[in-house]
């Protein structure tokens, strides 16, 4: 694969790392370990029986606390210290070629990967103010075929997942920011005589 490839596949990975870093590490997992992928040398960790084991517990883990309205939201915050982080070293890992890890693609994955963390964890939360739960659960298991699909074509096509990907965020991102407006829009204030 070219450099450039690489680099696309680097900043998708740090995106769903920031969506769902467990799915995302178990799945990258799993195709190393399948033969299904050949894995730069510093991402061939992830085929490690001990970390495709820990992050197939903790995807599962995620999948049934994701469903929960307020549980979701608590989930996040705390996911914060290992979704920004492992965006970062997925990124990177994915451009090493001899298993150096570059400071540059390491900030470019955290910033990737806090920035869909934030437009999860932020659009989750306002989901949590409607009383209904069917939209939560919506939400994630959106997100849970999101990831595994954007994954399988990451690695097949991923110049069209990232286009894919930026495309669907910045409009969703647009759907929240008109959601926050109309909801927390201030009462035009009366004009005095």
């Amino acid at each position: 694969m070219s450099e450039a490839h690489l680099f696309a596949i680097g900043i998708l990975l740090a995106w769903l790392a920031g969506i769902r870093v467990y799915l995302t590490v178990f799945g990258i997992g799993i195709a190393g370990m399948l033969g299904w992928l050949e894995l730069p040398p510093a991402l061939a960790v992830a085929t490690s029986p001990w970390v495709v084991g820990v992050s197939g517990a903790l995807a599962v883990t995620e999948f049934f606390a994701d469903k929960i309205p307020g549980v979701d939201s608590g989930w996040d915050l705390l996911q914060t210290l290992a979704r920004v982080p492992a965006g970062a070293f997925l990124a990177a890992a994915t451009l090493s070629p001899d298993g150096d890890l570059g400071a540059g693609m390491l900030a470019t994955g955290a910033g990737v990967a806090l920035t869909s963390h934030l437009l999860k964890s932020g659009s989750r939360a306002l989901m949590n103010t409607s009383p209904e739960p069917l939209s939560n659960w919506t939400a994630s298991v959106t997100e849970d075929v999101a990831v595994v699909g954007a994954l399988a074509l990451a690695f097949a096509y991923p110049w069209v997942a990232l286009a894919l990907v930026v495309a669907v965020s910045v409009g969703f991102a647009l759907v929240v920011w008109w959601i926050w407006r109309k909801l927390f829009r201030r009462a035009p204030r009366p004009v005095m005589p």
